[in-house]
């Protein structure tokens, strides 16, 4: 039994996954543990996590892999400085000496962190490497469903690479084209989530859900200024108009006065037309991009299949598009795209490319077990928990479970839904969610102010029943890590009259588009989650008993978080955020509490309580 570990961290969104005999058994982000969005610290907790779940120590664990190569990213930053000085100097001096303190030795700086979970740990040969976009690759490939696929990485940057190609065939994987830094989609678009007062590695989900309230106006200008733009999709970006490869900021004057805007300051200025545009510009470029590249590749390899992975993969607006354009018969993306995946791909890139070991195809949705990857909880700990916390509950089977929470449901409650294994990635699936009936009119602006604390545009994704989706949406396909955009279906959706359709911005929102107008985004589409019953059978369940008692299949779906919070992941995070917030029922597996039976000195401000993101 060959026992992996695999890493990320020390930029962004770290974690930890473990991976024996080439099946994914745990993963888990350090920021559910510690608290702190997006951690880039090393993730003690996730290792911790994954090691104590599998009732390992980490001196049995035969192979440790990082998920890329700390000198080949050190060789891209002294070649950067060296070709812009002596620009960058201020940069060049904040960051070197991380390096040369930590970074530029990581394997003897991670052998001292690996050894505080465990002393016999004594074997620094068993820490070994993958570059980043191969760990991405391998993250996308190795658990989708096909024998052979076209696998696109587009990112910020890696050690070197942003964006590559390559293709997977049974265990192995070859890397066709790349594109390098500085030329990079993924640090084009957080140049634009800056200029729009958003925190870059974190806040271009803003941009894309910003997007639909504006009109590309900018595209040609960004096009013809900012971007030189092939037809196979290949590009470079005019660096006159950035800062990133040398200095603190994403963007520099001339990319302001090209647009005669300065940067927002977010807490002082409000969202406006121009931001709105903005956004909607560098959406439709990236669409662009993404569009023409996919046709170029599938073109030249004639491969059917289709998996993606990096940060630019989250984008399921883009990844929407190329559903639309029908040149893949199957695509696949890897639901923790981001740097946390990498920890998963660097693992299974040891085990199929270092150790040569057979690939057997998944014969269900995927190997990623629906992304549930994370801690679960016992009833006995949950009730000793709450009880500790001072909570008023009441335990229930889960016939009266489902069938209580359905009729709270239809009564417009807001409840946090908290259940099984804890999702690995950055959607909530239906393990850590806030669900919602989505036929309310008022939901949407509610979830958004009163729960989620955050700006009011933000859209909400359906969950639907798999074997319904088409009855409402435009798609033909699984989509269960919630990562496609597609249209809701033209008999359910409520055309807008003559004075509708003159409304600009935020004006928008208040419009009523369908009979789930709770998921319908402003340009009628909705980012969809299907569930399915081999993954998720209590979801299933729920959503199957609110379509036989409403006729709806479908339900909103959000985080179990607010704003700048990390996904709740423990017993504790669901109990302190539902008192923190203006949740109505909190479902902990088979206790349900509801808010007016709590001690009300145990409320909290939950509204300031962590950093705007």
């Amino acid at each position: 039994m060959t026992k992996i570990l695999g890493i990320s961290a020390f930029y962004h969104d770290s974690a930890a996954a473990l991976v024996i005999n080439g099946e994914i058994i745990s993963a888990a982000q350090e920021e559910r543990f510690s608290r702190i969005k997006h951690d880039p610290n090393y993730p003690y907790n996730a290792v911790e996590f994954v090691l104590k779940n599998s009732n390992l120590k980490l001196s049995q664990i035969d192979h440790i892999v990082f998920f890329e190569k700390p000198f080949l990213k050190f060789e891209r930053l002294l070649e950067t400085y060296l070709a812009f000085a002596p620009k960058g100097f201020k940069s060049f001096s904040m960051s070197m000496p991380i390096w040369l303190r930590e970074k530029l030795f990581q394997k003897k700086f991670l052998f001292d962190k690996l050894k505080s979970h465990d002393q016999n740990f004594n074997d620094i040969e068993k820490i070994n490497f993958s570059e980043h976009h191969y760990s991405h690759a391998a993250s996308a490939f190795y658990p989708s469903p096909f024998k052979d696929a076209v696998i696109i990485t587009l990112d910020g940057v890696g050690e070197w690479a942003t964006t590559t190609v390559a293709v997977g065939k049974d265990n192995k994987i070859e890397m066709l084209k790349e594109i390098y830094f500085p030329h990079s989609i993924g640090l084009l678009y957080s140049a634009f989530t800056y200029f729009l007062g958003f925190k870059v590695n974190s806040g271009e989900y803003k941009v894309m859900g910003l997007a639909p309230y504006g009109k590309p106006k900018y595209k040609d200008l960004i096009i013809k200024k900012l971007i030189d733009l092939k037809d196979d999709g290949s590009f470079r970006l005019n660096m006159k108009y950035f800062n990133y490869a040398t200095g603190l900021t994403m963007t520099n004057k001339n990319f302001s006065n090209l647009f005669a805007q300065k940067v927002r300051e977010p807490e002082k200025e409000l969202l406006t037309q121009f931001h709105m545009d903005i956004a909607a510009s560098i959406q439709a470029v990236t669409e662009e991009i993404v569009s023409k590249l996919t046709n170029s590749i599938a073109k030249e390899t004639k491969i059917k299949n289709l998996c993606m992975a990096g940060g630019v993969a989250l984008n399921c607006v883009a990844n929407g598009k190329i559903l639309k354009n029908n040149i893949f018969d199957n695509i696949w993306i890897q639901p923790a795209a981001g740097d946390a995946g990498g920890s998963i791909g660097a693992a299974l890139a040891f085990w199929h490319h270092e150790l040569g070991k057979k690939r057997s195809i998944p014969t269900g949705l995927d190997d990623m077990k629906g992304s549930y990857l994370g801690p679960s909880f016992k009833d006995d700990h949950i009730e000793k928990t709450l009880t500790s916390l001072g909570a008023k509950f009441k335990k229930y089977d889960e016939e009266n479970l489902i069938n209580s929470i359905v009729e709270e449901l239809k009564s417009e409650k807001t409840i946090g839904w908290f259940q099984g294994r804890m999702e690995f990635g950055p959607r909530a699936l239906g393990a850590r969610s806030i669900i919602a009936d989505p036929r309310s009119e008022k939901m949407q602006k509610e979830l958004n102010l009163k729960v989620k604390f955050r700006e009011s545009f933000r859209p909400f994704a359906p969950s639907v029943l798999r074997e319904d989706v088409t009855d409402w949406f435009d798609i033909k396909t699984d989509s269960p890590y919630m990562l496609l955009v597609a249209d809701i279906n033209k008999n359910i959706q409520i055309p807008m009259n003559e004075t509708d359709k003159k409304l600009f911005g935020i004006e928008k929102l208040n419009i009523k588009r369908s009979s789930i107008p709770a998921v319908t985004h402003v340009d009628y589409t909705a980012r969809i989650q299907t569930v399915h019953k081999e993954t998720n059978p209590k979801y299933h369940k729920l959503l199957k008993r609110f379509k036989e008692v409403t006729g709806c299949p479908i339900l909103v779906n959000t985080s179990f978080n607010v704003r700048g919070e990390p996904i709740v992941c423990s017993i504790e995070d669901s109990f302190k955020c539902f008192m923190g917030t203006n949740l109505d029922i909190l479902v902990c597996e088979n206790f349900v509490l509801f808010k007016n039976d709590q001690n009300k000195k145990l409320l909290q401000d939950y509204k300031n309580k962590f950093e705007k993101d």
